[in-house]
C-alpha cells in the first residue's frame, strides 16, 4: 500500500446500529444500562471470590478471570458505541484505534473460549474423581492452565490482525464496531487466503476447545448416572449447570458467525450476533453464575455482615 493511501485510511466510517436519532437515543440507554450491569455485575463476582476463602477453589479462580476478561471485551466495544450514538454525527473511529479494538476484542474473545475449556476440565476432574481433584488441579497447573489462556488468546489476535497489512479500498464498516468480518470485506485484493486462516483459527479457537468441552461433559453425565443417589446426582449436575448454560451461548453465538461462509451472511445478522457475543453474553454471565448455590451462600453471608456493621 503507497503512502497516500495510507494517509487517506487515517480513519474508518462505523455504520453503527441506526441514522435515526430518536432509535440512536434509545440505543444508548439501552447500552448503557447493559454495559452497568455487566462491569458492575463482573466486578462483584470477582469481590465475592475475593472475600470469601471458601471460594478459593480453581472453578471460582477461573471464573474470577473470566469475569475480568469480560470487563475488558465490553470495555474495548460499547464505551465506543455509547459516544458515537450521542457525541459525533459522523461515527468515525481513528486507524490505530481500530486496530487495537480489533486486537483486544480477539484476544478476550479467544481467551474467553480456552477458559470456558479450562473450567469444564475443572468439573471433569471434580466430579469424575473427587478424592483426586484437589491434588490433580494445583495451584500451579491453575495458574499456567490461566496463562495458556490468555498467551493463545493474544496469539490468535496477533494473527488475526494482519488483515490490516492488506490494501483496503473502503473505509466504511458496516458494523458498530470494528469485527473482524466486517474489517476483512473492506480489502481490494483477493482474500481466498484470509478465509482459510478464518477457517483454521475458528476450529483452533471454538470447535477444538468446544469439541474438548463436550468430551468433558460427556464423561461428567457417565459419572453422574453412575451415582446411586439421587441427591449426589442434583448436587454433580447443579455445580455443572450455570457453567454449562454460558457454554451453549458463548460457542453457539460463535460457531453461527465465524465458521458459516462470509458470502452466506448478511452484515444487519452478524451486527446482531456480534451485540449478543459483546454485549449481552458478559452481563448475562455473572447473573447465570449467581444462581449457583454457593455464590449465593456467599453472597448472603456478605450482606449479612455488611447489615451488621450498618
Amino acid at each position: 500500500m503507497g503512502r497516500e493511501d495510507q494517509t487517506w485510511m487515517s480513519e474508518f466510517i462505523l455504520l453503527g446500529l441506526s441514522s435515526c436519532w430518536e432509535t440512536q437515543v434509545s440505543l444508548f440507554v439501552l447500552f448503557l444500562a447493559m454495559y452497568l450491569m455487566t462491569v458492575l455485575g463482573n466486578f462483584l463476582i470477582i469481590l465475592l471470590i475475593r472475600l470469601d476463602s471458601r471460594l478459593n477453589t480453581p472453578m471460582y479462580v477461573f471464573l474470577s478471570i473470566l469475569s475480568f476478561v469480560d470487563i475488558c471485551y465490553i470495555n474495548i466495544t460499547v464505551p465506543q458505541t455509547l459516544i458515537h450514538f450521542l457525541l459525533v454525527a459522523q461515527e468515525s473511529i481513528p486507524f490505530y484505534s481500530c486496530v487495537l479494538q480489533l486486537f483486544i476484542s480477539l484476544a478476550m474473545s479467544s481467551t474467553e473460549f480456552f477458559l470456558l475449556e479450562a473450567m469444564a476440565y475443572d468439573r471433569c476432574v471434580a466430579v469424575c474423581r473427587p478424592l483426586h481433584c484437589a491434588v490433580t488441579m494445583h495451584g500451579g497447573l491453575c495458574l499456567g492452565l490461566a496463562a495458556g489462556c490468555l498467551l493463545a488468546g493474544f496469539m490468535n489476535s496477533l494473527m488475526q490482525t494482519v488483515i490490516f497489512q492488506l490494501p483496503l479500498c473502503h473505509k466504511v464498516v458496516h458494523h458498530f464496531a470494528c469485527e473482524m468480518l466486517a474489517v476483512l470485506r473492506l480489502t481490494c485484493v483477493d482474500i481466498s487466503f484470509n478465509k482459510v486462516m478464518v477457517a483454521i483459527s475458528g476450529f483452533l479457537v471454538i470447535m477444538l476447545p468446544c469439541f474438548l468441552v463436550l468430551f468433558s461433559y460427556g464423561r461428567i453425565v457417565a459419572a453422574i448416572l453412575c451415582l446411586h443417589s439421587a441427591q449426589g446426582r442434583h448436587k454433580a449436575f447443579g455445580t455443572c449447570a450455570s457453567h454449562l448454560i454460558v457454554v451453549s451461548m458463548c460457542f453457539g453465538t460463535a460457531i453461527f458467525t465465524y465458521l458459516r461462509p462470509m458470502a452466506g451472511s448478511s452484515a444487519e445478522q452478524e451486527k446482531m450476533v456480534t451485540l449478543f457475543f459483546a454485549v449481552v453474553t458478559p452481563m448475562l454471565n455473572p447473573l447465570i453464575y449467581s444462581l449457583n448455590k454457593e455464590v449465593m451462600s456467599t453472597s448472603r453471608r456478605v450482606l449479612g455482615k455488611l447489615s451488621d456493621k450498618g
